[in-house]
């Protein structure tokens, strides 16, 4: 067991904790009894009761199983964006004891098939701005109904932020292809007995592989209470807690740290659709927000903010998250405005969110911090997987509660990420690491070929296939350049077929655009004549990288 970093822990913080075997929707069955008239969601000065959020879940939940037909471990889409309609579809779901599948609302129509048919969902909460997207998936995948959402139906008559026009946008008429909001809370037959366990799946949250294909982490009740008892515990967290819910709650971090963890304290989410950095802080000011888990980015923007000395910030005690290092000057601007310094954290996908944390009070900047409750972290050399000491370079394997039980449907694929290790069965993260004397990890590189867009993981073996559809890519290798608002972003090199010469930069950004998510769309176009090629044939994607690097760097 990794035990260097023991003489850094938090004070007055145990080194273990018990993981309940109760499940994420006891969570809120508790609060609500415990707290009926305490605020639960704080959407734009709108507030809703945990009385309020329970019947509503409730309600969808008997929906969903006697309209619906959805039953134990049916997989259930949530595509919309931070929204009270998400809190409540969740636990929905959860009350239905099905299992909830987050899709990243910034997808679009050909990537959101793939969920869709991998976990076979034939049910789905949307958004009614994506509702054209997912229409034309409407019958042609497994999927049957949707349930649409208008994010307006849960403002307050009057509202004095500045706010997106999709949440201001009055619910759409109603047809035959969708099934409205108000129409399943308008139901009123109580959802059967709750027979969840613990170790039933719970959510399904899909990742990419090396490969480009994504993959859905199989995460029951038990690894994330996992993560929601160590974010609750880390921080000293208390009913009192107030957290600024900024994050997108379809990713595992904003899931667990601005909704799951809040909730299981009785705590308050103050719930944003859309990150924008003034609102943010007339939010904190207003509701006096105690905590704000972020990524990075955000913080770099909030700092940027030339209103940020109208705004009172004294009642923030942690600001932490992760996604990409936070430069070193901005995490000092950070300590002159607030009095806190960052709490920078790791996790993926697979572990629903943290494995590592910097201990508050304790924190050093552009480090991954230290392993959490009961996680046993080793850096080893990645081929013979002999373990390496301090300021040793290699794959960083966890061990822990969180840790997901599998890809959704890839025995193969699963396989190859466990290792066994001391008689312990331990996860490859696949991230070059090392760790300083005192227990400290830091992050040098990704043994997989990742690009980390603001926070959001982009394959691109995924990226390269889709930009063989257009007619002018004769090769195209898909590599990252730095930028200073997203740490990194998606550049493209490609070889033009004959008789495409005239093709531009612009038009082949407008068109990918149009084919994939904003932050996986390539921003930068570079033509060349050649592309380095290996003795077989194959790209040389590292060579370009590099030679990038060093571009930005003279």
């Amino acid at each position: 067991m990794f035990t260097r970093h023991y003489d850094h822990w938090p004070e007055r913080t145990p080194k273990r904790l018990s993981i309940p075997e109760t499940t994420l929707l006891d969570n809120l069955a508790i609060s609500a009894r415990r707290y009926p008239n305490k605020r639960a969601i704080i959407y734009y000065d709108q507030e809703i009761t945990y009385q309020q959020l329970y019947e509503e879940q409730k309600r969808v939940a008997g929906y969903l199983q006697h309209e619906l037909g959805v039953k134990k471990g049916d997989r259930v889409l949530i595509y919309m964006q931070n929204s009270p309609q998400y809190v409540i579809a969740i636990h929905a779901i959860l009350r239905a004891e099905a299992i909830a599948v987050p899709i990243n609302p910034m997808m679009v129509t050909e990537e959101v098939k793939f969920p869709i048919e991998d976990s076979e969902a034939t049910v789905a909460f949307v958004g009614q701005e994506l509702f054209e997207r997912i229409k034309p998936l409407l019958n042609m995948t497994p999927l049957k109904h949707v349930i649409l959402a208008a994010y307006s139906e849960y403002l307050p008559e009057s509202c004095e932020y500045e706010l997106p026009d999709v949440v201001k946008a009055p619910p759409i008429g109603k047809d035959s292809n969708h099934i409205s909001w108000q129409e399943v809370l308008r139901y009123d037959q109580a959802p059967l007995a709750y027979k969840g366990e613990s170790g039933d799946l719970a959510v399904l949250p899909y990742t990419s592989g090396t490969t480009g294909l994504p993959k859905g982490c199989k995460h029951t009740h038990k690894t994330v209470q996992a993560n929601v008892m160590s974010g609750s515990h880390w921080g000293n967290g208390s009913p009192e807690a107030v957290a600024l819910g900024g994050l997108p709650l379809f990713h595992v971090t904003g899931l667990v740290h601005c909704m799951f963890v809040p909730i299981h304290l009785g705590g308050t989410v103050v719930l944003m659709t859309r990150w924008n950095r003034d609102v943010a802080g007339r939010l904190i000011e207003k509701h006096e927000c105690t905590n704000w888990t972020n990524i990075s980015t955000m913080v770099v923007d909030f700092l940027a903010n030339p209103n940020l000395s109208n705004y009172n910030l004294s009642s923030l005690l942690a600001v932490n998250g992760g996604g990409a290092a936070l430069p070193k000057a901005v995490g000092e601007k950070l300590f002159e405005v607030t009095g806190l310094r960052y709490a920078e954290g790791y996790g993926l996908t697979e572990t629903i969110s943290t494995t590592h944390s910097n201990p508050i009070g304790k924190a050093k900047l552009q480090c991954l911090g230290i392993p959490s409750f009961d996680v046993d972290s080793r850096v080893v050399e990645p081929l013979t997987l002999q373990e390496l000491g301090p300021g040793q370079e290699g794959e960083l394997l966890v061990n822990g509660p969180q840790v997901f039980k599998g890809y959704w449907n890839r025995p193969e694929d699963t396989a190859q990420v466990f290792v066994e290790l001391d008689g312990k069965t331990f996860f490859r993260t696949g991230d070059i690491v090392t760790y300083d004397e005192d227990g400290y990890f830091y992050i040098v590189d990704r043994v997989k070929r990742m690009i980390n867009s603001s926070g959001f993981k982009v394959w691109p073996a995924e990226v390269e296939s889709k930009m063989y559809a257009h007619p002018a890519v004769q090769q195209c290798c898909i590599i990252s350049t730095p930028d200073a608002r997203r740490g990194e972003t998606v550049k493209a090199v490609i070889i033009l077929n004959d008789g495409y010469e005239s093709t531009t930069e612009q038009e082949i950004i407008d068109w990918a655009k149009e084919k994939m998510a904003a932050y996986k769309y390539p921003r930068v176009i570079e033509f060349t004549k050649e592309l380095p090629v290996s003795g077989s044939g194959k790209i040389l994607w590292r060579k370009l990288q590099d030679a990038e690097l060093q571009k930005s760097k003279s």
